[in-house]
């Protein structure tokens, strides 16, 4: 099959580069893996989750959330919205295509991108002129190796598969991970009734959602050092020193963090006073092996769990199946070019959703490829209108 652009993954990064290349009446093909779009969304996220950052900063193009919406909008909402969304700009994945390899042709200038259909079994062959990596940051749970973890008795989970802590009430759970999954599952877990532990060994800036919607609003207008300022001193004020309960802050700012290294500031749920009435414990050690419910770390320390969940994050898989990435993406799956060249490549290549910016970024992303294929598409047209 031939169409002007093939894009990969139906997550919010797909749909939103797919009507933005409808405004442009530009043919496109979306491929995904599962068998329905925003399968992160609808699969593996947990009961309470909210956005966190506010509405504003979170719509998809074209479609801002209606007035009467909450500022932060809960999950079951936010999925609502993208169901709202694939009907209005008549978005229709190809689903359950597994794309196996993705190969430019010196030739005829053109992508080939070869797709399993997970239902016939039959390899499906995709040529495009343009192709856009959408399969997200999240695509492949990220959990660390742990000398013994194959020994480990109870339940042990990534947190894309934690639903509620209303399943383990009296039981003894270790959150490993303090990024602001691990801080509102470790939250989840002692507001229902189980023994919480969270490991957190790296330094973290602590804001709450006010702080980090004052910070974006911010940003727009006066540099990201004085914004920093700003939050730092917001932080010290609402939260005071944390060290005395095992949580550092970076010598870095929270913006300055998140714009070079994607590091967001953890968001506080209500985790922090948890964390002060002693509800939930610090561990400050990483792990350093497991054997049966004994779970050791580096300072000597031991102690049971039934449970425990990696709150440690997830990793691209693109470069698995994208065997030119090196056009627009690194060794690591993430775009090789800096904020805010990082979404285009070379040879009609793109990345959409990779800048750890989250629906600010994807948005942003998405307008600026279909803008600019629809440069190259329009600028061809008009080479061949004046061969004619």
């Amino acid at each position: 099959m031939e169409t002007v652009v093939v894009i990969v993954g139906a997550g919010p990064s797909g749909l939103a580069t797919a009507a933005c290349l409808s405004a442009h009446s530009i043919t496109h093909v979306i491929l995904e893996k599962e068998d329905v779009y925003a399968s992160l969304w609808k699969k593996r996220t947990y009961d309470r989750l909210k956005l966190h950052l506010a509405k504003e900063f979170c719509a998809l193009p074209f479609k801002p959330f209606s007035p009467d919406s909450p500022t932060y909008i809960p999950k079951d909402m936010f999925v609502e919205y993208l169901d709202e969304y694939v009907a209005t700009f008549n978005i229709q994945p190809k689903y359950r295509r597994s794309v196996e390899t993705a190969s430019f042709d010196e030739v005829d200038g053109k992508w080939k991108i070869h797709a399993r259909n997970l239902e016939s079994g039959e390899v499906e062959v995709y040529v495009a002129e343009f192709l856009v990596v959408a399969s997200g940051e999240n695509s492949a749970q990220n959990v660390p190796e742990v000398p013994g973890m194959e020994t480990f008795k109870g339940e042990m989970i990534h947190s894309n598969q934690f639903k509620s802590g209303l399943v383990y009430e009296n039981k003894d759970v270790l959150v490993v991970g303090c990024g602001n999954s691990g801080m509102e599952i470790a939250y989840d877990l002692c507001n229902h009734g189980a023994q919480t532990c969270i490991l957190i060994r790296n330094p973290v800036h602590v804001l709450n959602k006010e702080m980090v919607r004052i910070g974006m609003t911010l940003a727009k207008y006066v540099p990201i050092l004085l914004v920093d300022f700003v939050m730092v001193t917001l932080g010290w004020i609402k939260f005071g020193d944390l060290s005395k309960y095992g949580i550092r802050r970076p010598k870095s700012g929270p913006f300055f963090l998140k714009a070079t290294a994607g590091r967001a500031p953890v968001i506080d749920v209500g985790t922090i006073g948890k964390i002060k009435s002693k509800e939930i414990k610090v561990i400050p050690n990483e792990i350093s092996s497991i054997k049966g419910q004994k779970v050791q770390f580096e300072n000597g320390a031991e102690k049971d769990f039934d449970a425990i969940v990696f709150a440690t994050g997830y990793r691209s898989v693109a470069n698995d199946w994208l065997k030119d990435y090196e056009y627009v993406l690194n060794e690591n799956g993430m775009p090789k070019n800096e904020i805010p060249n990082h979404w285009k490549g070379t040879n009609n290549l793109y990345c959409c959703g990779l800048s750890r910016r989250g629906l600010f970024g994807v948005s942003m992303d998405a307008k600026a490829i279909a803008e600019d294929i629809n440069k190259v598409v329009t600028a061809k047209m008009g080479e061949k209108s004046k061969l004619l």
